[in-house]
Protein backbone atom coordinates (compact mmCIF):
# COMPACT_ATOMS: atom_id res chain seq x y z
CA UNK A 1 0.00 0.00 0.00
CA UNK A 2 1.11 3.03 -1.29
CA UNK A 3 1.69 6.19 1.68
CA UNK A 4 2.60 10.01 1.64
CA UNK A 5 5.64 11.43 2.19
CA UNK A 6 6.07 14.46 4.17
CA UNK A 7 5.48 16.62 1.83
CA UNK A 8 2.52 15.63 0.74
CA UNK A 9 3.55 13.14 -2.50
CA UNK A 10 3.00 10.24 -3.23
CA UNK A 11 5.71 7.56 -1.82
CA UNK A 12 4.96 4.03 -3.46
CA UNK A 13 8.38 3.11 -0.96
CA UNK A 14 6.36 3.59 2.57
CA UNK A 15 3.66 0.48 3.47
CA UNK A 16 1.51 0.53 6.31
CA UNK A 17 0.73 -2.41 8.25
CA UNK A 18 -2.26 -2.82 8.86
CA UNK A 19 -2.00 -5.44 11.22
CA UNK A 20 1.06 -3.42 13.38
CA UNK A 21 -1.43 -0.82 13.65
CA UNK A 22 -4.89 -2.57 14.51
CA UNK A 23 -2.84 -4.38 17.24
CA UNK A 24 -2.26 -0.85 18.47
CA UNK A 25 -5.47 -0.08 18.59
CA UNK A 26 -8.40 0.79 21.29
CA UNK A 27 -10.76 -2.06 19.07
CA UNK A 28 -8.22 -4.69 19.68
CA UNK A 29 -7.26 -3.32 23.05
CA UNK A 30 -11.10 -3.92 24.05
CA UNK A 31 -11.06 -7.60 22.17
CA UNK A 32 -8.20 -8.68 24.18
CA UNK A 33 -9.77 -7.78 27.43
CA UNK A 34 -12.82 -9.14 26.60
CA UNK A 35 -11.06 -12.31 25.12
CA UNK A 36 -8.77 -12.52 28.43
CA UNK A 37 -11.76 -12.22 30.81
CA UNK A 38 -13.31 -14.52 29.29
CA UNK A 39 -10.67 -17.13 29.26
CA UNK A 40 -11.24 -16.55 33.01
CA UNK A 41 -14.22 -16.87 33.93
CA UNK A 42 -14.67 -20.13 31.89
CA UNK A 43 -11.85 -21.20 34.09
CA UNK A 44 -13.24 -20.12 37.19
CA UNK A 45 -17.15 -21.54 36.00
CA UNK A 46 -15.18 -24.97 35.08
CA UNK A 47 -13.47 -25.72 38.38
CA UNK A 48 -16.00 -24.05 40.60
CA UNK A 49 -19.37 -24.59 39.86
CA UNK A 50 -19.10 -25.95 36.52
CA UNK A 51 -17.72 -29.12 38.66
CA UNK A 52 -20.67 -29.33 40.91
CA UNK A 53 -23.51 -28.94 38.37
CA UNK A 54 -21.78 -31.68 36.23
CA UNK A 55 -21.67 -34.00 38.93
CA UNK A 56 -25.34 -33.68 38.82
CA UNK A 57 -26.08 -34.69 35.46
CA UNK A 58 -26.90 -37.98 34.06
CA UNK A 59 -26.14 -39.68 30.58
CA UNK A 60 -26.45 -38.77 28.44
CA UNK A 61 -26.35 -35.12 29.53
CA UNK A 62 -23.29 -35.56 31.48
CA UNK A 63 -21.58 -36.51 27.82
CA UNK A 64 -22.88 -33.25 26.56
CA UNK A 65 -21.16 -31.85 28.99
CA UNK A 66 -17.98 -33.40 29.05
CA UNK A 67 -17.86 -32.17 25.02
CA UNK A 68 -19.12 -29.15 25.32
CA UNK A 69 -16.68 -27.95 28.37
CA UNK A 70 -13.68 -29.51 26.29
CA UNK A 71 -14.78 -27.31 23.14
CA UNK A 72 -15.18 -24.40 25.15
CA UNK A 73 -11.64 -24.78 26.62
CA UNK A 74 -9.91 -25.69 23.35
CA UNK A 75 -12.00 -22.51 21.85
CA UNK A 76 -10.45 -20.24 24.29
CA UNK A 77 -7.06 -21.64 24.18
CA UNK A 78 -7.00 -20.96 20.46
CA UNK A 79 -8.89 -17.27 20.80
CA UNK A 80 -6.14 -16.55 23.59
CA UNK A 81 -3.50 -17.94 21.52
CA UNK A 82 -4.19 -15.56 18.76
CA UNK A 83 -5.10 -13.17 21.29
CA UNK A 84 -1.90 -12.99 22.81
CA UNK A 85 0.46 -13.69 19.26
CA UNK A 86 -0.96 -10.22 18.15
CA UNK A 87 -0.35 -8.56 20.95
CA UNK A 88 3.26 -9.54 21.12
CA UNK A 89 3.78 -8.24 17.82
CA UNK A 90 2.36 -5.05 18.86
CA UNK A 91 4.74 -4.67 22.11
CA UNK A 92 8.07 -6.04 19.65
CA UNK A 93 8.33 -9.34 21.68
CA UNK A 94 7.31 -10.63 18.73
CA UNK A 95 9.02 -9.89 14.67
CA UNK A 96 5.74 -10.12 11.97
CA UNK A 97 7.43 -13.20 10.68
CA UNK A 98 7.67 -14.82 14.03
CA UNK A 99 3.69 -14.17 14.41
CA UNK A 100 2.86 -15.81 10.95
CA UNK A 101 4.64 -18.99 12.34
CA UNK A 102 3.32 -18.88 15.46
CA UNK A 103 -0.08 -18.48 13.99
CA UNK A 104 0.48 -21.37 11.94
CA UNK A 105 -0.40 -23.64 14.91
CA UNK A 106 -3.54 -21.93 15.66
CA UNK A 107 -6.67 -23.63 14.13
CA UNK A 108 -9.33 -20.87 13.57
CA UNK A 109 -12.51 -23.07 12.25
CA UNK A 110 -14.54 -21.71 9.38
CA UNK A 111 -17.38 -19.68 11.04
CA UNK A 112 -20.40 -21.92 12.17
CA UNK A 113 -18.77 -24.63 11.54
CA UNK A 114 -18.97 -26.71 15.04
CA UNK A 115 -22.30 -28.28 15.72
CA UNK A 116 -23.29 -28.56 19.29
CA UNK A 117 -24.75 -30.85 21.35
CA UNK A 118 -28.30 -32.10 20.29
CA UNK A 119 -28.13 -32.02 24.40
CA UNK A 120 -27.42 -28.37 24.87
CA UNK A 121 -30.35 -27.21 26.37
CA UNK A 122 -30.32 -29.38 29.11
CA UNK A 123 -26.72 -27.93 30.28
CA UNK A 124 -26.16 -25.91 32.88
CA UNK A 125 -27.07 -22.19 32.05
CA UNK A 126 -23.84 -20.25 32.88
CA UNK A 127 -22.09 -23.34 30.92
CA UNK A 128 -24.64 -22.44 27.44
CA UNK A 129 -23.66 -18.43 28.21
CA UNK A 130 -20.10 -19.20 27.88
CA UNK A 131 -20.20 -21.40 24.97
CA UNK A 132 -22.25 -18.27 23.30
CA UNK A 133 -20.37 -15.97 24.67
CA UNK A 134 -17.13 -17.66 23.17
CA UNK A 135 -19.01 -18.43 19.46
CA UNK A 136 -19.54 -14.64 19.12
CA UNK A 137 -15.58 -13.86 20.11
CA UNK A 138 -14.32 -16.64 17.89
CA UNK A 139 -16.15 -15.22 14.90
CA UNK A 140 -14.93 -11.36 15.98
CA UNK A 141 -11.24 -12.90 15.92
CA UNK A 142 -11.88 -15.13 12.54
CA UNK A 143 -13.49 -11.94 10.93
CA UNK A 144 -10.06 -9.98 11.92
CA UNK A 145 -7.92 -12.58 11.37
CA UNK A 146 -9.34 -12.30 7.64
CA UNK A 147 -8.91 -8.59 7.80
CA UNK A 148 -5.70 -8.82 8.54
CA UNK A 149 -4.87 -11.30 5.23
CA UNK A 150 -3.72 -14.78 7.68
CA UNK A 151 -5.13 -18.06 6.08
CA UNK A 152 -5.83 -20.41 8.35
CA UNK A 153 -3.11 -23.14 7.22
CA UNK A 154 -1.84 -26.39 9.34
CA UNK A 155 1.85 -26.47 10.75
CA UNK A 156 3.95 -27.14 8.09
CA UNK A 157 3.69 -30.91 6.85
CA UNK A 158 0.84 -31.34 8.73
CA UNK A 159 -3.12 -32.49 7.46
CA UNK A 160 -5.66 -31.83 9.82
CA UNK A 161 -5.56 -35.48 11.39
CA UNK A 162 -6.87 -36.16 14.88
CA UNK A 163 -4.32 -38.42 15.54
CA UNK A 164 -1.37 -35.66 14.91
CA UNK A 165 -3.72 -33.61 17.01
CA UNK A 166 -4.07 -36.64 19.88
CA UNK A 167 0.11 -36.53 19.55
CA UNK A 168 0.51 -32.88 20.03
CA UNK A 169 -2.10 -32.97 22.90
CA UNK A 170 0.22 -35.85 24.89
CA UNK A 171 3.40 -33.98 24.59
CA UNK A 172 1.82 -30.96 25.51
CA UNK A 173 -0.06 -32.45 28.71
CA UNK A 174 1.61 -35.94 29.30
CA UNK A 175 -0.25 -39.13 29.51
CA UNK A 176 -2.91 -37.34 31.09
CA UNK A 177 -4.47 -36.76 27.36
CA UNK A 178 -4.55 -40.67 27.02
Amino acid sequence: MAGRSRSGDRDDNVTVSFGAKFARSDQFKTVFREGMALVEAAATYLDGDGRKEARKLRPPHSLAYATESMRLTTRLMQLASWLLIRRAVSEGELTLEQAVEEQRKIKLPVTGSEQPSRELGALPARLRELIEESAKLEERVIRLDQMLGHRQLPPAGEADNPLKQLSRLRAAFGKEAE
